[in-house]
């Protein structure tokens, strides 16, 4: 099959021509005459398969008729991160290069005023992220009346994000006679409610089981430790051991680690660069293109790069930590495998990650293949419940450390709790457990006993001051006062300004 029978126009058939395509991928094949004709369109494949082109092109025929007007616009593409909204523009500007369209693109990190004169021009596309959106919204400064076509990209990361009520405000601004395209590598039970809401009566494309992941892509996992410096040496072997790595995306969990992953492996001497979400936009831009031109061997990043990142030959993922969702791993190897080419994803477990290791099994269907000895996790658990009830250490810590246990480290002149003695006669007790103790007359024992009693409530002998006031009952509370005596006027104390005269002179 061939992208001319596809019913696509000529200008675009001679851009896709131009940019090396001769055949369509099978979601493009099954999404694109279902977009054409109008229908609402619910696109299911796993991630690198060109579903992004799956609505751009047909989008570029049918907007071949007709010019927007100035804030309203008559396209709308949502899109869940700020790196996917401009790899779409790219898209029309590399597809729609013979056509006269005005695209706009309103996400975080730019100007309001920029974007708005963009708006005022009149935009045939536009490419947003909801929280931009509904600002230009709320502003008075976007109408959504005139839309034609909405697209929800990333459908399962959208409301994974938290965009579920944003997206509701934003379908209710748009008319209802639309035409709605929902296009997502995994589709979760839980959205079908909104899928319900959203589409009406879409033509299901699905050319992939659901959560699939790509054949090309060589999956492992690897043991480490639970440690951090654990899991930083284990990566460094990873990179420094593996074969044909032209470059590779390192994932991380949190945003935190990213940035201790990166400056680790920069001190080490390794190319590397990091992206995640608390970078401004024009940081993360670059990256990228340093990373998509070979300026850079390996990008750490958090999960703002596992959603449709179109960097084509990406050789190795490293998971650095095992997602938590086991839908963001099928997102995260899919970096890597693109358009036919093989890839290979390993990721570093450890003791703790059974349960999420364990969903990706199920999820995608089958056992990952352990590079090296794999993790006993029954011994793991119980180490670790071990650990959490003796403050640290397992019983296997003391079966290497012999008999000898550890001393717990107490400051100079403190007292053990069990034994109630300073540090110093704890020790001299320890070097001489065996010794009998001298027999003591009853005069030194009350002494002694007598030295000791205010050392062992900590503080020193009472001074006379407190002696009185421990004898002073104090006020009980609730009792309105009446234990008091009674206070007469002023009491003892008069202010000056009571004592003055106020009586008018008398003339003279």
């Amino acid at each position: 099959m061939s992208f001319s029978s596809l019913g696509l126009s000529e200008k675009v058939l001679a851009a896709v021509e131009a940019a090396g395509y001769t055949e369509p991928t099978p979601i493009q094949a099954g999404a694109i005459p279902h977009v054409l004709a109008r229908r609402d369109v619910l696109g299911l494949a796993q991630t690198g398969t060109g579903k992004t082109a799956s609505f751009t092109l047909p989008m570029l025929t049918l907007l071949e008729k007709g010019r927007g007007r100035a804030r309203m616009p008559r396209t709308l593409i949502l899109e869940p991160t700020r790196e996917l909204a401009a790899q779409v523009e790219e898209n029309f500007s590399r597809y729609g290069a013979n056509h006269r369209l005005n695209v706009a693109l309103l996400i975080g990190g730019t100007s309001f005023g920029d974007q708005d004169r963009k708006l005022d021009r009149g935009v045939d596309v536009l490419i947003a992220t909801p929280g931009r959106l509904l600002d230009h919204t709320e502003r008075g400064k976007l109408l959504l009346q005139g839309v034609d076509i909405l697209v929800i990209d990333e459908a399962d990361r959208m409301l994974d994000m938290g965009f579920i009520p944003d997206i509701e405000r934003i379908c209710k601004l748009i008319p209802m006679t639309r035409q709605t395209l929902f296009f997502s590598a995994t589709m979760p039970p839980e959205i079908q409610r909104l899928v319900d809401t959203f589409l009406h009566n879409p033509a299901r494309v699905e050319v992939a089981r659901t959560s699939s992941t790509a054949d090309t892509v060589t999956q492992q996992v690897v043991a480490s430790g639970g440690k951090d410096f654990d899991k930083r040496e284990t990566l460094r072997k990873l990179v420094d051991e593996a074969q044909d790595l032209k470059n590779a995306i390192v994932f991380c969990n949190r945003k935190r680690d990213v940035q201790t992953v990166f400056r680790s492996l920069q001190r080490h001497g390794y190319s590397v660069g990091a992206l995640h979400g608390d970078m401004d936009q024009r940081s993360r831009m670059a990256t990228l293109d340093q990373f998509r031109k070979g300026e850079l061997t390996l990008l750490i990043a958090s999960d703002v790069a596992a959603r449709g990142l179109d960097i084509p030959d990406v050789s190795h993922v490293f998971n650095y930590d095992v997602p938590t969702h086991a839908e963001d791993y099928v997102h995260r190897i899919g970096r890597t495998g693109r358009a036919g080419r093989s890839g290979v994803a390993i990721s570093i477990v450890t003791g703790s990650d059974q349960k999420y290791l364990a969903g990706i099994e199920k999820l995608i269907e089958r056992p990952l293949a352990w590079l090296g000895d794999a993790i006993d996790f029954e011994n793991a658990a119980t180490d670790q419940k071990a650990r959490r009830r003796s403050g640290g250490r397992t019983p296997r810590d003391n079966e290497t450390d012999g008999e000898a246990k550890p001393r717990r480290r107490t400051r100079a002149g403190s007292r053990d709790r069990k034994t109630d003695k300073p540090e110093a006669e704890k020790a001299g007790d320890e070097a001489v457990v065996d010794a009998p103790e001298p027999a003591k007359s009853e005069p030194q024992a009350e002494a002694k006993t007598e030295q000791k009693a205010p050392a062992r409530r900590g503080r020193g002998p009472k001074s006379a001051t407190q002696e009185e006031k421990r004898q002073v009952p104090k006020r009980r509370r609730g009792n309105g006062g009446k234990d008091d005596e009674p206070v007469i006027g002023l009491g003892d104390h008069v202010p000056a300004f009571l004592l003055r005269d106020t009586r008018p002179k008398k003339a003279s």
